[in-house]
C-alpha cells in the first residue's frame, strides 16, 4: 500500500489531465495510466474510473495491471458507486487471490455491499451478500487487524435481517384471518416466521418481540380454528403461555400474555391456572 500511495503522489508531481479528452482518445496506455492516477490524486474518481477501465485488459499480467484493476475498484469506492466498486473489488480478489491489495479488496468489496443495504421492508439480498463477504474476509484473514471491524459489520447486518423477520411476522399476524398462506392461515405464517427467525438469531435483542407475537397467534388460531380443533389448540397455546413467562417473568407484554391465558382457561377443562 505504501508503494502504490508513493506511485500516486509521483504521477502528481509528473502528469497533467487538463486536457481529458485528448488522454481518453490516446493509445498511449502508460501515459493513459499515470494521467487516471493523477485524477484519483485530485479526487476526479470517476474520471479516473474511465481511463482505467481503458487500460485494464492492455496492462493484465503486469504489475501496473494489477494496481489498475485495484484503482478502478477504488475509484468507484470513493464515488460511492458501490456496485460497481463491489464487482471489481471482487474481480480483484479473485484474479489475484494472492496479491497486494488482495486483503482490503476482499474487505472493501464487503464494505461497498454494505453500502447497498436497503430499509429492512425490501429486498435484503445486499444484506446477504454483505454478510456473505464479511464471513469470507475473517475467514481468509483472521489475523487482519480489520477482523473484530468486520464482526461489527456483521452484527449490524444481522440486526437488519432480524427486523427484516420481525416486520414480516408482525404482518403475517396483522393480515389476521384474510385468506392465504396454507392451512392455519397468516397466524400459522406469522408463528412460523418468528420461530424460524429466533432458531437462525438466538441472541437476537428481539427474541421477547418475536415470543409475543408468537402467543398472540397462536391464541388466534385456536379462536379461529373448527370446534373439534379448538382444545388441541388451546393446550398449544397454553404451553407457549408458560414458556413465555417462564423465560420473561418481569416482560413487558405479561399482562397481555395473562389475559391471553385467562380467555383460553375455559376451552380446556383439564387445564389448571
Amino acid at each position: 500500500m505504501k508503494h502504490f500511495l508513493l506511485g500516486v503522489c509521483c504521477a502528481m508531481a509528473l502528469w497533467s489531465c487538463n486536457d481529458y479528452s485528448r488522454i481518453v482518445k490516446t493509445q498511449d496506455y502508460e501515459y493513459k495510466y499515470e494521467a487516471a492516477k493523477q485524477l484519483y490524486a485530485e479526487g476526479q474518481y470517476n474520471r479516473a474510473a474511465l481511463l482505467l477501465q481503458d487500460v485494464i485488459s492492455v496492462l493484465k499480467g503486469t504489475e501496473q495491471g494489477e494496481e489498475s484493476l485495484y484503482l478502478t475498484g477504488l475509484c468507484n469506492l470513493k464515488a460511492k458507486n458501490y456496485e460497481a466498486a463491489a464487482t471489481v473489488m471482487r474481480k480483484y480478489y479473485q484474479t489475484y487471490p494472492r496479491g497486494k491489495y488482495a486483503e482490503i479488496a476482499r474487505f472493501q468489496c464487503a464494505e461497498a455491499l454494505y453500502e447497498l443495504v436497503n430499509d429492512p421492508r425490501l429486498d435484503q439480498t445486499p444484506t446477504f451478500e454483505a454478510v456473505t463477504e464479511f464471513q469470507n474476509f475473517i475467514e481468509y484473514h483472521p489475523a487482519s487487524p480489520k477482523r473484530q471491524l468486520a464482526q461489527d459489520y456483521i452484527f449490524k447486518l444481522q440486526d437488519l435481517l432480524v427486523e427484516k423477520e420481525y416486520l414480516s411476522a408482525k404482518l403475517y399476524y396483522n393480515l389476521g384471518a384474510y385468506t392465504g398462506n396454507g392451512r392455519n392461515g397468516n397466524y400459522g405464517a406469522c408463528i412460523l416466521t418468528a420461530e424460524n427467525a429466533v432458531k437462525d438469531y438466538p441472541y437476537t435483542s428481539r427474541r421477547e418481540d418475536f415470543a409475543i407475537l408468537i402467543l398472540r397467534a397462536k391464541f388466534a388460531l385456536a379462536a379461529l380454528s373448527v370446534e373439534e380443533k379448538k382444545e388441541e389448540r388451546y393446550h398449544n397455546a397454553i404451553d407457549e403461555y408458560y414458556g413465555f413467562v417462564t423465560e420473561y417473568p418481569e416482560s413487558k407484554y405479561r399482562k397481555e400474555a395473562e389475559g391471553l391465558f385467562s380467555k383460553a382457561k375455559k376451552y380446556v377443562t383439564t387445564e389448571q391456572e
